[in-house]
């Protein structure tokens, strides 16, 4: 899953209004942040095979250090600690939504992913494997993204344009992963995704910041 992880996001602001929809972004896609950095590192690995699910060509054999469940509470745990201890006017309500958004990311890979998920170390793999569901997989990103949004919106945010229009760009970059070419190598894959995720984070920091803007004028 790639911009269904951004619905828990929309999700999140409306339970805990003080946390920033940037702390938000990084934090559903903190595996994938540090799965990208890892990549690149060579400590875990990825090969390009188009065709091994009908809609991602990757193959994610080793990830245990970001993907596996057990990696996975580990990295909820810390960001839990780091938000708390680190976030403006944190609270453990506020750090526990945090924490609870990264580990959203593992649940919902579940869905999409073929069981390359590691329970523990590099062992018991999971995976549903929607991502073998072109139609379905699409509807879920959508459902889970757009869903987030109306929650986000029925909270009272105004400008909602913005990131409607937002929206709809990073749909359409999902459907060109799922129906573009395969990327180059997977150094490329990592980069791609790492840049993906920081400008991601940088554009919902401006829209929002547009966003109190209008409200604080209203």
């Amino acid at each position: 899953m790639f911009v269904g992880h951004y619905g828990v996001s929309f999700a999140a602001k409306r339970v805990v209004p003080a946390v920033s929809l940037a702390t938000l972004f990084i934090a559903v896609q903190l595996l994938d942040v540090g799965w990208s950095v890892f990549v690149l590192l060579g400590i875990e690995k990825v090969r390009i095979v188009p065709g091994i699910t009908a809609t991602n060509p990757l193959d994610l054999y080793y990830m245990p250090y970001t993907h596996s469940l057990v990696a996975a509470l580990a990295w909820s745990a810390l960001a839990f600690i780091a938000y708390k201890l680190l976030g403006s006017g944190a609270t453990g309500r506020s750090a526990l939504v945090v924490a609870v958004a990264v580990f959203s990311h593992w649940v919902l890979d579940f869905l999409v992913h073929r069981p390359d998920l590691p329970l523990f170390d590099d062992g018991v793999k999971v995976g549903l494997g929607l991502w073998n569901y072109p139609a379905m997989a699409f509807g879920v990103e959508i459902a889970f993204l757009f869903g987030g949004l109306w929650l986000y919106f029925s909270s009272g945010v105004r400008r909602r344009g913005a990131m409607i229009v937002f929206g709809l760009v990073m749909l359409g970059l999902q459907a060109y992963i799922f129906f573009g070419p395969p990327p180059a190598s997977d150094r490329a894959a990592a980069l791609t995704a790492l840049a993906a995720y920081l400008l991601f984070a940088a554009v919902i920091r401006v829209l929002e910041r547009r966003t109190l803007g209008a409200a604080g004028t209203a």
